[in-house]
Parts: C-alpha cells; sequence; structure tokens
C-alpha cells in the first residue's frame, strides 16, 4: 500500500496546469480547508455537466452559488478566468450568456473523475517502479520551468535537487510535458529501487509529508461529518 504525494485537498492547484497559484481564493467566508471557487465550479461542472452536452446559463450560475455565499462579481470574475484559462467556453443566445465544457475542461475532470474514483488516494496496487525525470533548461526559460515543475506536481512527482524528479509510478511523460517544446532537453527512465537506497528517506526528500498530511488533516476535520454545512439553505448548496 503506497500514499500517493501530489497536490492534496484544498490546496488550490488549477489541474488544467498544476499551477497552484493559478486558482482563485477560498470561498468568501470559508472555513480553512474549504474548496476554493474555481475547484469548487469545476466540481459542479462534474456533477452536473460533464457528459451532457449543455451548456449553462450564466445566471444559473450566479444563483447556486449565491446560496454559498459567492457574490455576483466574484463568480462573473472566476467564469472568465476559466474562459481565458481554455477551461469554459460562451455562447450568446439573445442576451443571454451561457457557459459550456471545453475539450480542455473535459479532459481535466475525466482525469479527476479518475483520481477519486478509479485510483483514489492510495495506490493498493503499486509495484514498486518509480519514473525519473531530469530536465535542464535555460536560465531565461522561467515561464517554461515554472509550468514544468506545475505539472509534475499535478502528477505526483517529487524534486530530488538539480533538475532530477520522481513519482512512484508509471507515468506518461510524453502526455506530460506535450506543447512545452521541450522534449530534447528532458530524459525519463523507469526502473526500482535497490540498496542501500533508503525509500524512506528518499520520500522526505522529495516530499513534505508533513505539510501534505497536515492539510488532509484540515480537510478531514472540516468535511468528514454528517452535516459538513449545517447552514446551506438547501442540499444543492
Amino acid at each position: 500500500m503506497h500514499a500517493q504525494p501530489g497536490a492534496g485537498p484544498g490546496d488550490g492547484t488549477d489541474p488544467a496546469t498544476g499551477d497552484p497559484t493559478a486558482d482563485d481564493g477560498p470561498v468568501p467566508g470559508g472555513a480553512p480547508g474549504a474548496p476554493r471557487l474555481q475547484s469548487l465550479m469545476l466540481s459542479f461542472l462534474g456533477n452536473y455537466v460533464l457528459r451532457r452536452d449543455i451548456a449553462v446559463f450564466s445566471g444559473s450560475f450566479i444563483d447556486v452559488f449565491g446560496r454559498l455565499g459567492v457574490g455576483e462579481h466574484a463568480l462573473r470574475s472566476t467564469l472568465t478566468r476559466m474562459v481565458n484559462r481554455g477551461l469554459l467556453a460562451r455562447h450568446r443566445n439573445g442576451r443571454r450568456m451561457y457557459f459550456g465544457l471545453t475539450e480542455l475542461s473535459v479532459r481535466v475532470l475525466e482525469d479527476g473523475e479518475r483520481r477519486v474514483w478509479a485510483h483514489g488516494a492510495v495506490n493498493t496496487t503499486w509495484d514498486g517502479r518509480w519514473t525519473i525525470l531530469t530536465f535542464s533548461l535555460p536560465d531565461s526559460w522561467q515561464r517554461v520551468r515554472h509550468d514544468l515543475r506545475s505539472r509534475l506536481v499535478w502528477a505526483g512527482f517529487g524534486p530530488l535537487g538539480n533538475g532530477i524528479w520522481i513519482a512512484p509510478a508509471q507515468v506518461d511523460a510524453a502526455a506530460l510535458v506535450d506543447g512545452l517544446g521541450i522534449d530534447d532537453r528532458i530524459k525519463v527512465f523507469s526502473g526500482v529501487s535497490e540498496a542501500p537506497t533508503d525509500i524512506g528517506a528518499m520520500l522526505r526528500d522529495a516530499y513534505d509529508l508533513d505539510e501534505l498530511a497536515a492539510r488532509y488533516k484540515v480537510f478531514l476535520d472540516r468535511w468528514d461529518q454528517p452535516s459538513p454545512m449545517p447552514e446551506a439553505p438547501d442540499d444543492l448548496a
């Protein structure tokens, strides 16, 4: 049994890019561990829009998220950001504006669905194989470096230093770096560790396990209870 390090609950990571700084702020008035607005929006879209080939009226978003205390301005700003990131597509019908999923958001939601329902937080079938990725990028490629590191974190990699990243799983690295234009600047290997490697020490070097565990605890303390939102006005909220 092996816990899968990586993005934890409530960390604000943008699943489209893996960028932990790209998400909107927490829901207004939310308790520690509460989901952030874009994450909440993606959950709503995954539950009610994915695979239904529909677009949602902007007023419906305002109504639903207003029940959670989200103001209209914050909601519209989030919709606009998600359009700009390619996560939503606008559709106008007269004076009414609708928002639907894009190819990117469908991939993001299906990936999240697999992570939550197919894989889970614990990998019980790990065969002991690791994926090791190394890269060397010019100092001037700061944006590319940031995007690559963000994707690596989202995919469950941790840094060992000097451009070496490890993940306790088989990872499709070609898909991971697709579109970054760095295929000739990375090297990828997979295999098992050998003695005298201290696996526990290596994991502690690559991942901040204490901080990750603390985030999970905050999340569970907030949501793992019979009525996590007693103040909610209805079941939908």
